[in-house]
């Protein structure tokens, strides 16, 4: 008996279902926490396939770098050569690349290259009081990381923290690869890992976790491209159909799918009737937001960003983009400014680099990230305005003093150029106009 024939005698009690708690019942079936670990390979699959996906990785780390950050000191001569000394390194493309690396294989690094006074081999810790110059930054990714070496002593001051790694260093000439390995301590490097489980050495990928609502996405993506391929299609209805043979009704099915795909002229007979259907999309625009919403929890980051569109505009979605915003700066201050700190203090030692060797310790010196949106000059004198008329009250009150209101709005370097009123081209015209009034007024 064939297939079809079998299931034509199937009789069941549709009410009757599959039952709950049982082998049939597809929910005692699912089991919550079943981590997927995925292989590099997987994970490049992953990444160069889906622009949703390179967005949820590089769209932060971006941001964590966009807008860079300015460094405050005494000695703006100083300052600028330090600042100038990071564009050559081109440090910013550096760390946005550690920081992509660490969202999309769980380490990203970047590498210290350094001329010292002494001979040294990599495995040596790095004396920061023999460095001649720091010649170059290179951003690498856990694929090129052999073994992590980490000190697993409960009773040393540097438990659970990595101490060296063994790194892959082949080098292709042609068809031909040299393959060598090098132990490298870990002050020779730049190391970001945000999402390492207890017991493991490598870092997970974002990926990981984010894997089965990237395929509940796909499969969206999918059937919504399965619903506008046959959003419409043509009825036909002829008495004669009835008459057809299984064989004459596949042929006339594909000359009349030929013939009547676009809007063409349909001549049938009076008794025949022609009629275009339609899919039913009711409901579908909840089940895709919530795909997006459940994407969106999960990544952490707003639809709005995910999608790379501007939140300006989007009024229901600012408050979103502002606490991603503040996750972002939460980052640089955790994540970034060590690793800018370390920099700068090999630079500052660096006897080639700044005109001699300084002491860092010696220095007032800070890291301030400028802001990652802006608002434009007019509202941002407003907002001085405010704040200014404000701290009068307060000092007319005793509240607070002179000087602590200069400390909290100025710094301890002074008003400095980010704080002076710039605006563009408009605001300054604007602000021409009414002193031109203003003394006009004065002189009449």
């Amino acid at each position: 008996m064939k297939s079809l024939d079998q299931a034509k005698e199937m009789r069941n009690d549709f009410m009757q279902g599959n039952g709950k708690a049982n082998q049939k019942d597809k929910l005692t079936r699912q089991v919550a926490g079943v981590g997927r670990k995925l292989s590099h390979d997987e994970i490049t699959n992953l990444y160069g396939d889906s622009r949703i996906v390179q967005n949820i990785i590089d769209i932060p780390a971006e941001d964590m770098t966009r807008n860079w950050f300015t460094l405050k000191m005494k000695d703006e001569q100083l300052a600028r050569n330090i600042m100038s000394k990071f564009a050559d390194l081109k440090a910013k493309k550096a760390f946005k690349e550690m920081f992509t690396y660490d969202r999309l294989r769980g380490d990203g690094f970047i590498s210290l290259g350094v001329t010292q006074a002494t001979a040294f081999e990599l495995s040596d810790e790095l004396q920061t009081d023999k460095l001649y110059s720091v010649d170059y930054l290179h951003a690498f990714s856990s694929m090129k990381v052999n073994e992590f070496l980490i000190n697993e002593d409960v009773f040393d001051i540097k438990y659970g923290q990595l101490e060296q790694l063994r790194i892959n260093r082949a080098s292709s000439h042609g068809t031909q690869t040299q393959t060598t390995e090098s132990a490298v301590h870990v002050s020779r490097l730049l190391h970001s890992q945000t999402r390492r489980f207890e017991g493991e050495a490598q870092g997970r990928s974002l990926l990981e976790p984010l894997y089965d609502i990237l395929t509940v996405f796909d499969t969206s993506v999918w059937s919504v491209g399965q619903i506008l391929h046959d959003f419409t299609f043509k009825v036909y209805k002829s008495k004669d159909i009835d008459n057809l043979s299984s064989q004459d009704k596949q042929q006339l099915s594909m000359i009349m799918d030929y013939m009547f795909r676009t809007e063409a002229l349909a001549m049938i007979a009076a008794d025949e009737d022609l009629t275009k259907q339609g899919t039913s999309v009711s409901g579908i625009k909840d089940l895709l937001d919530f795909v997006w919403d459940l994407l969106s929890g999960a990544a952490r980051m707003p639809k709005t960003v995910i999608k790379g569109q501007e939140s300006g505009t989007i009024t229901g979605a600012q408050y979103d983009v502002m606490n991603y915003y503040s996750r972002i700066v939460a980052d640089q201050e955790n994540e970034m400014k060590p690793h800018l700190e370390k920099l700068i203090r090999m630079l500052l030692m660096a006897e080639k680099e700044l005109g001699g060797r300084i002491d860092p310790e010696s220095l007032e010196w800070e890291i301030q990230f400028n802001p990652l949106w802006n608002v434009d000059a007019k509202t941002d004198a407003e907002i001085r305005k405010i704040v200014a008329e404000t701290d009068q009250i307060y000092l007319l009150n005793g509240v607070v003093e002179t000087d602590e209101v200069r400390e909290a709005r100025f710094g301890q370097f002074g008003l400095t150029n980010e704080t002076k009123f710039s605006g563009d081209e408009a605001d300054l015209k604007n602000l021409a106009d009414q002193v031109y009034k203003g003394y006009r007024g004065r002189n009449e």
